[in-house]
């Protein structure tokens, strides 16, 4: 395909994108702040809702690494057991600037684990806490959620208007953005799954599906910055598909009545946005009409995603923070809560300071 056809197919991408935070039309902007100086300011625990069972072929291990990726880590992992990466399990992504806690696996039959393994990978910054036997590898996106705390610092530390904007957080619920780590360093994910996508995917590499979920979580904040901007994003429409809070439950509001608008505002229930791909929303009435325009605007993109193949899906709009403090210390300010898992910390922080990175 000829350079100039290809631009026909390219959507118009601003970046960085000016997606409207919730609070500031209420308190105004927040004032600038600093997050992840060092690792130990973002701490990250994954939390699952089942044990190992204590015998099987797969080898668990519970750890705590340090300015680490969880894919480095992996990669590690592998290479001491004499394994492939691929046979090591993990379910989900941990950030590398921080402090994380989380499981692995790696299959190993019959066999022990290597002599000295917790030795060896605790000189490479990643400590053992717990291992065991599990008949099954750990797959993807079983955890439940995960717990954070959060050190920051700035001006924002000893701003009066701090501690309101945390506690309309914790009333109203967060806008459910996917975090900027998605998207990559001035949004190249974003930009390279544009052209792949334009080209016709195909899987060459692992990476391609990395970058097929930006493009999708890019379409979805698109959405829901539409939805904060007209006021919609806490509340359900017509023909919306309403997700029941801490659970993957949902079901299509036909008309909204005064139980379910409570719900809604209890925070109970929350409205959702589509990930988009094949197999055709569930939504209808104005929830439908505010997909059907996200695909106008993005025509390339809706169309090249459905090509690839991936599966339509849903996620709520809204977060809701759950195990939540606010502890001051001298200079800094320590914040604790948990996500569901694929929730973005970040999407917090962007509502509380300004930073150039959120």
């Amino acid at each position: 395909m000829s350079d100039a056809a290809t631009q026909l197919r390219v959507d118009a991408i601003d970046w960085p994108p000016s997606w409207p935070r919730v609070l500031d039309a209420e308190l105004g902007p927040p004032v600038s702040g600093d997050y992840r100086a060092r690792p130990e300011d973002f701490m990250v625990e994954e939390v699952l809702d089942f044990a190992p069972e204590g015998e099987g072929e797969h080898l668990w291990l519970y750890i705590e690494k340090r300015d680490l990726t969880t894919a480095m880590v992996v990669k590690e992992l592998a290479r001491l057991c004499e394994v492939s990466p691929r046979v090591v399990g993990y379910s989900g992504m941990k950030d590398r600037v921080a402090v994380t806690r989380q499981w692995l696996s790696v299959q190993l039959p019959g066999r022990e684990a290597p002599e000295g393994l917790a030795e060896s990978l605790a000189e490479r910054g990643v400590q053992v806490l717990e291992m065991a036997r599990h008949p099954r590898k750990l797959k993807r996106g079983v955890h439940r959620a995960n717990r954070f705390r959060l050190r920051l610092t700035g001006p924002a530390v000893d701003d009066e208007g701090f501690a309101a904007r945390w506690e309309r957080l914790l009333e109203r619920g967060v806008a459910n953005y996917f975090g900027p780590q998605r998207f990559g360093p001035d949004g190249r994910n974003l930009l390279r799954a544009r052209s792949l996508l334009a080209r016709g995917w195909r899987k060459r590499d692992d990476r391609d599906g990395m970058l097929l979920s930006a493009a999708r979580s890019f379409l979805f904040n698109e959405l829901l910055a539409e939805r904060i901007r007209e006021g919609s994003w806490d509340r359900l429409l017509s023909g919306e598909v309403a997700n029941l809070d801490g659970t993957a439950s949902q079901f299509t509001v036909e008309a909204p009545d005064a139980e379910l608008e409570a719900r809604a505002a209890r925070l109970d229930l929350h409205p959702s946005g589509v990930l988009w791909g094949t197999g055709g929303s569930v939504a209808n009435g104005e929830a439908l009409a505010r997909e059907a325009h996200l695909a106008s605007r993005f025509p390339a993109l809706c169309a090249g995603l459905e090509a690839a193949g991936v599966r339509l899906g849903r996620r709520p709009l809204r977060l809701r923070l759950v195990e939540a403090s606010l502890t001051r210390g001298d200079g800094e300010l320590w914040l604790a809560f948990a996500l569901p898992r694929g929730a973005f910390a970040t999407a917090v922080l962007r509502e509380l300071i300004a930073h150039p990175t959120l």
